[in-house]
Protein backbone atom coordinates (compact mmCIF):
# COMPACT_ATOMS: atom_id res chain seq x y z
CA UNK A 1 0.00 0.00 0.00
CA UNK A 2 1.02 3.95 -0.56
CA UNK A 3 3.53 4.90 2.18
CA UNK A 4 4.36 8.37 3.50
CA UNK A 5 6.58 9.17 -0.24
CA UNK A 6 3.92 8.00 -1.93
CA UNK A 7 5.55 4.77 -3.39
CA UNK A 8 3.27 1.92 -4.39
CA UNK A 9 4.28 -1.62 -2.39
CA UNK A 10 3.48 -4.78 -3.86
CA UNK A 11 2.15 -6.66 -1.16
CA UNK A 12 4.34 -9.52 0.39
CA UNK A 13 3.20 -13.30 -0.07
CA UNK A 14 2.20 -14.97 2.37
CA UNK A 15 4.47 -17.90 3.67
CA UNK A 16 3.42 -21.19 4.66
CA UNK A 17 -0.54 -22.14 4.73
CA UNK A 18 -2.44 -19.66 5.18
CA UNK A 19 -5.97 -19.61 7.30
CA UNK A 20 -9.23 -17.21 6.48
CA UNK A 21 -8.79 -14.27 8.94
CA UNK A 22 -11.15 -11.86 6.96
CA UNK A 23 -8.49 -9.16 6.89
CA UNK A 24 -7.71 -7.63 3.58
CA UNK A 25 -3.99 -7.24 4.76
CA UNK A 26 -3.73 -11.27 4.38
CA UNK A 27 -6.16 -11.23 1.27
CA UNK A 28 -3.79 -9.37 -0.71
CA UNK A 29 -1.18 -11.36 0.67
CA UNK A 30 -2.81 -14.71 -0.06
CA UNK A 31 -3.51 -13.22 -3.98
CA UNK A 32 0.56 -11.98 -3.74
CA UNK A 33 1.18 -15.84 -3.11
CA UNK A 34 -1.01 -16.91 -5.78
CA UNK A 35 0.57 -14.44 -8.67
CA UNK A 36 3.78 -16.66 -7.31
CA UNK A 37 2.85 -20.49 -7.14
CA UNK A 38 0.08 -20.74 -9.09
CA UNK A 39 0.47 -21.01 -12.97
CA UNK A 40 -2.83 -20.31 -13.90
CA UNK A 41 -3.14 -16.83 -11.66
CA UNK A 42 0.44 -15.94 -12.75
CA UNK A 43 0.04 -16.14 -16.90
CA UNK A 44 -3.15 -13.70 -16.52
CA UNK A 45 -3.20 -10.30 -17.43
CA UNK A 46 -5.60 -7.24 -16.67
CA UNK A 47 -6.97 -7.89 -20.29
CA UNK A 48 -7.56 -11.34 -19.84
CA UNK A 49 -9.50 -10.95 -16.63
CA UNK A 50 -11.96 -8.98 -18.02
CA UNK A 51 -14.50 -11.52 -18.83
CA UNK A 52 -14.19 -13.07 -15.18
CA UNK A 53 -15.13 -9.67 -13.75
CA UNK A 54 -18.25 -9.60 -16.19
CA UNK A 55 -19.33 -13.07 -15.11
CA UNK A 56 -18.97 -12.71 -11.52
CA UNK A 57 -21.02 -9.16 -11.43
CA UNK A 58 -23.52 -11.00 -12.80
CA UNK A 59 -23.65 -14.32 -10.96
CA UNK A 60 -23.65 -12.00 -7.76
CA UNK A 61 -26.67 -10.07 -9.54
CA UNK A 62 -28.24 -14.01 -9.95
CA UNK A 63 -27.42 -15.14 -6.03
CA UNK A 64 -29.10 -11.51 -4.66
CA UNK A 65 -32.29 -12.63 -6.75
CA UNK A 66 -32.21 -16.24 -5.03
CA UNK A 67 -31.66 -14.54 -1.26
CA UNK A 68 -29.40 -17.33 0.18
CA UNK A 69 -26.78 -15.86 2.00
CA UNK A 70 -24.63 -18.50 1.35
CA UNK A 71 -24.28 -17.92 -2.19
CA UNK A 72 -23.99 -13.88 -2.12
CA UNK A 73 -21.21 -14.01 0.33
CA UNK A 74 -19.39 -16.67 -2.26
CA UNK A 75 -20.51 -14.39 -5.08
CA UNK A 76 -19.70 -11.15 -3.55
CA UNK A 77 -16.00 -12.70 -2.68
CA UNK A 78 -15.64 -13.66 -6.47
CA UNK A 79 -16.08 -9.76 -7.28
CA UNK A 80 -13.61 -8.92 -4.53
CA UNK A 81 -11.58 -11.39 -5.87
CA UNK A 82 -11.44 -9.35 -9.27
CA UNK A 83 -10.63 -6.08 -7.15
CA UNK A 84 -7.81 -7.79 -5.97
CA UNK A 85 -6.67 -10.03 -8.71
CA UNK A 86 -6.37 -6.29 -10.32
CA UNK A 87 -4.38 -4.32 -7.52
CA UNK A 88 -2.08 -7.06 -7.50
CA UNK A 89 -0.78 -6.44 -10.93
CA UNK A 90 -1.05 -3.21 -11.50
CA UNK A 91 0.68 -3.43 -7.90
CA UNK A 92 3.56 -5.30 -9.75
CA UNK A 93 3.09 -2.98 -12.90
CA UNK A 94 4.56 0.14 -10.18
CA UNK A 95 1.17 2.16 -11.72
CA UNK A 96 -1.02 1.69 -8.35
CA UNK A 97 -2.13 -0.23 -5.89
CA UNK A 98 -5.00 -1.11 -2.87
CA UNK A 99 -4.73 2.00 -1.01
CA UNK A 100 -4.90 3.95 -4.31
CA UNK A 101 -7.90 2.23 -5.23
CA UNK A 102 -10.01 2.64 -1.89
CA UNK A 103 -8.42 6.45 -1.76
CA UNK A 104 -10.04 7.41 -5.14
CA UNK A 105 -13.19 5.31 -3.87
CA UNK A 106 -13.75 7.36 -0.89
CA UNK A 107 -13.14 10.54 -2.46
CA UNK A 108 -15.52 9.92 -5.27
CA UNK A 109 -18.07 9.05 -2.68
CA UNK A 110 -17.37 12.39 -0.34
CA UNK A 111 -17.37 14.44 -3.84
CA UNK A 112 -20.64 13.40 -5.31
CA UNK A 113 -22.75 13.49 -1.72
CA UNK A 114 -22.77 16.92 -0.59
CA UNK A 115 -26.13 16.77 0.86
CA UNK A 116 -24.56 14.32 3.33
CA UNK A 117 -20.84 15.95 4.15
CA UNK A 118 -22.04 19.61 3.75
CA UNK A 119 -24.68 22.74 3.41
CA UNK A 120 -26.83 21.15 0.60
CA UNK A 121 -29.77 20.08 1.19
CA UNK A 122 -31.68 17.43 -0.95
CA UNK A 123 -35.53 15.95 -0.29
CA UNK A 124 -35.51 13.11 -2.40
CA UNK A 125 -33.26 10.03 -4.19
CA UNK A 126 -34.60 11.81 -7.27
CA UNK A 127 -33.12 15.32 -6.36
CA UNK A 128 -29.69 13.22 -5.41
CA UNK A 129 -29.99 11.56 -8.90
CA UNK A 130 -29.73 14.84 -10.33
CA UNK A 131 -27.11 16.54 -8.23
CA UNK A 132 -25.37 13.18 -8.61
CA UNK A 133 -25.20 13.50 -12.43
CA UNK A 134 -24.38 17.10 -12.68
CA UNK A 135 -21.35 16.39 -10.51
CA UNK A 136 -20.10 13.50 -12.36
CA UNK A 137 -20.27 16.52 -15.71
CA UNK A 138 -18.20 18.43 -13.60
CA UNK A 139 -15.57 15.60 -13.08
CA UNK A 140 -15.81 15.10 -17.02
CA UNK A 141 -15.26 18.80 -17.35
CA UNK A 142 -12.24 18.56 -15.14
CA UNK A 143 -10.89 15.82 -16.94
CA UNK A 144 -11.18 17.69 -20.47
CA UNK A 145 -9.32 20.26 -18.98
CA UNK A 146 -6.65 17.86 -18.72
CA UNK A 147 -6.49 17.00 -21.90
CA UNK A 148 -8.66 14.23 -20.77
CA UNK A 149 -10.99 14.70 -23.93
CA UNK A 150 -13.80 12.46 -24.71
CA UNK A 151 -15.44 11.67 -28.05
CA UNK A 152 -19.02 12.27 -27.77
CA UNK A 153 -20.15 8.13 -27.79
CA UNK A 154 -17.45 7.68 -25.11
CA UNK A 155 -20.02 8.65 -22.38
CA UNK A 156 -22.07 5.26 -23.28
CA UNK A 157 -22.97 3.10 -20.38
CA UNK A 158 -20.71 0.30 -19.66
CA UNK A 159 -22.18 -3.22 -19.18
CA UNK A 160 -22.26 -6.57 -21.07
CA UNK A 161 -22.05 -6.35 -25.50
CA UNK A 162 -25.81 -6.24 -25.87
CA UNK A 163 -26.55 -3.44 -23.48
CA UNK A 164 -23.80 -1.28 -24.56
CA UNK A 165 -24.56 -1.68 -28.15
CA UNK A 166 -28.17 -0.53 -27.65
CA UNK A 167 -26.76 2.38 -25.45
CA UNK A 168 -24.31 3.61 -27.86
CA UNK A 169 -27.12 3.59 -30.58
CA UNK A 170 -29.29 5.12 -28.56
CA UNK A 171 -26.57 8.14 -28.17
CA UNK A 172 -25.79 8.31 -31.99
CA UNK A 173 -29.36 8.52 -32.50
CA UNK A 174 -29.97 11.66 -30.06
CA UNK A 175 -26.90 13.28 -32.44
CA UNK A 176 -29.13 12.36 -35.58
CA UNK A 177 -27.25 9.22 -36.72
CA UNK A 178 -30.63 7.02 -36.40
CA UNK A 179 -33.09 5.48 -39.49
CA UNK A 180 -37.03 6.68 -38.97
CA UNK A 181 -38.55 3.97 -38.76
CA UNK A 182 -37.84 -0.04 -38.02
CA UNK A 183 -37.82 -1.27 -41.62
CA UNK A 184 -34.25 0.70 -42.38
CA UNK A 185 -32.95 -1.66 -38.71
CA UNK A 186 -34.65 -4.61 -40.45
CA UNK A 187 -32.67 -3.37 -43.96
CA UNK A 188 -29.21 -3.49 -41.88
CA UNK A 189 -30.06 -7.12 -40.42
CA UNK A 190 -30.61 -8.60 -43.83
CA UNK A 191 -27.63 -6.59 -45.35
CA UNK A 192 -25.46 -7.90 -42.51
CA UNK A 193 -26.55 -11.89 -42.33
CA UNK A 194 -26.52 -11.90 -46.41
CA UNK A 195 -22.24 -10.17 -45.75
CA UNK A 196 -21.95 -12.86 -42.83
CA UNK A 197 -23.53 -16.31 -45.35
CA UNK A 198 -21.30 -14.60 -48.14
CA UNK A 199 -18.22 -14.93 -45.75
CA UNK A 200 -19.04 -18.33 -44.75
CA UNK A 201 -19.95 -19.33 -48.69
CA UNK A 202 -16.89 -17.74 -49.78
CA UNK A 203 -14.18 -20.44 -48.80
CA UNK A 204 -15.62 -22.87 -46.17
CA UNK A 205 -19.15 -24.28 -47.76
CA UNK A 206 -18.11 -28.80 -47.51
CA UNK A 207 -20.80 -30.74 -48.96
CA UNK A 208 -22.40 -30.63 -45.04
CA UNK A 209 -22.76 -27.56 -44.36
CA UNK A 210 -19.81 -25.04 -43.15
CA UNK A 211 -16.00 -25.85 -42.26
CA UNK A 212 -15.12 -22.97 -40.00
CA UNK A 213 -11.29 -24.27 -39.70
CA UNK A 214 -11.11 -23.51 -43.70
CA UNK A 215 -12.75 -20.02 -43.40
CA UNK A 216 -11.56 -16.81 -42.49
CA UNK A 217 -12.15 -16.44 -38.23
CA UNK A 218 -11.27 -13.00 -38.11
CA UNK A 219 -13.91 -11.77 -40.71
CA UNK A 220 -16.29 -14.24 -39.63
CA UNK A 221 -15.99 -13.36 -35.92
CA UNK A 222 -16.40 -8.93 -37.23
CA UNK A 223 -19.85 -10.22 -39.34
CA UNK A 224 -21.44 -12.16 -36.65
CA UNK A 225 -20.66 -8.82 -34.36
CA UNK A 226 -22.38 -6.90 -37.07
CA UNK A 227 -25.23 -9.16 -37.57
CA UNK A 228 -25.59 -9.15 -33.61
CA UNK A 229 -25.19 -4.93 -33.45
CA UNK A 230 -27.88 -4.94 -36.22
CA UNK A 231 -30.10 -7.15 -34.10
CA UNK A 232 -30.13 -5.33 -30.83
CA UNK A 233 -30.80 -1.99 -33.61
CA UNK A 234 -34.15 -3.92 -34.29
CA UNK A 235 -35.15 -4.28 -30.59
CA UNK A 236 -33.92 -0.20 -29.90
CA UNK A 237 -36.23 0.32 -32.63
CA UNK A 238 -39.04 -1.55 -31.58
CA UNK A 239 -39.13 -0.23 -28.01
CA UNK A 240 -37.63 -3.35 -26.84
CA UNK A 241 -35.03 -3.97 -24.09
CA UNK A 242 -32.16 -6.21 -26.32
CA UNK A 243 -30.78 -7.73 -22.70
CA UNK A 244 -33.77 -8.13 -21.28
CA UNK A 245 -35.50 -10.20 -23.95
CA UNK A 246 -31.55 -12.03 -24.04
CA UNK A 247 -32.43 -13.21 -20.98
CA UNK A 248 -35.80 -13.94 -21.43
CA UNK A 249 -34.73 -16.44 -24.23
CA UNK A 250 -32.06 -17.88 -22.05
CA UNK A 251 -34.59 -18.17 -19.12
CA UNK A 252 -36.87 -19.71 -21.25
CA UNK A 253 -34.06 -22.70 -23.33
CA UNK A 254 -32.67 -23.65 -19.48
CA UNK A 255 -36.64 -23.87 -18.76
CA UNK A 256 -37.33 -26.07 -22.02
CA UNK A 257 -34.05 -27.94 -21.66
CA UNK A 258 -34.88 -28.52 -17.27
CA UNK A 259 -38.17 -30.29 -19.12
CA UNK A 260 -36.45 -32.51 -21.82
CA UNK A 261 -34.11 -34.31 -18.58
CA UNK A 262 -36.98 -34.52 -16.63
CA UNK A 263 -39.37 -36.28 -19.33
CA UNK A 264 -36.03 -38.76 -19.70
CA UNK A 265 -35.63 -38.90 -16.10
CA UNK A 266 -38.99 -40.25 -15.78
CA UNK A 267 -38.67 -42.72 -18.79
CA UNK A 268 -35.70 -44.42 -16.88
CA UNK A 269 -33.34 -42.65 -19.08
CA UNK A 270 -30.34 -40.60 -19.12
CA UNK A 271 -29.77 -37.79 -21.69
CA UNK A 272 -26.77 -39.31 -23.12
CA UNK A 273 -28.42 -42.29 -23.99
CA UNK A 274 -30.97 -39.61 -25.85
CA UNK A 275 -30.72 -38.28 -29.61
CA UNK A 276 -31.81 -34.90 -30.94
CA UNK A 277 -35.08 -36.46 -32.56
CA UNK A 278 -36.06 -37.59 -29.53
CA UNK A 279 -34.90 -34.49 -28.17
CA UNK A 280 -36.55 -32.50 -30.80
CA UNK A 281 -40.04 -34.01 -29.70
CA UNK A 282 -39.39 -33.07 -26.30
CA UNK A 283 -38.81 -29.34 -26.68
CA UNK A 284 -41.94 -29.62 -28.84
CA UNK A 285 -43.47 -31.25 -25.77
CA UNK A 286 -41.82 -27.94 -23.51
CA UNK A 287 -43.77 -25.24 -25.50
CA UNK A 288 -46.88 -26.88 -25.50
CA UNK A 289 -46.86 -27.70 -21.51
CA UNK A 290 -45.67 -23.86 -21.55
CA UNK A 291 -48.54 -22.68 -23.16
CA UNK A 292 -50.78 -25.13 -21.02
CA UNK A 293 -49.56 -23.80 -17.77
Amino acid sequence: MNTPDNKITVPAPVQGTPEATGQLDDLLALMARLRVDCPWDKKQSNHSLIPYAIEEAYELGEAVQTDDDEDIKGELGDVLLQVVFHCQMYAEQGRFDMSDVITTLQEKLIRRHPHVFEAETLTDDAAVKVRWDEIKAEEQQSREARGKLKRRLDNTKAGSALMQAQDVQKQASKLGFDWEGVSGAFDKLDEEIAELKHELTDSSTTAVGYDISKANIIDIEKELGDCMFALVNVARKLNFDAETATLTCVHKFKSRFGYIEEQLELAGKRIEDSDIIEMDALWEAAKQYERSS
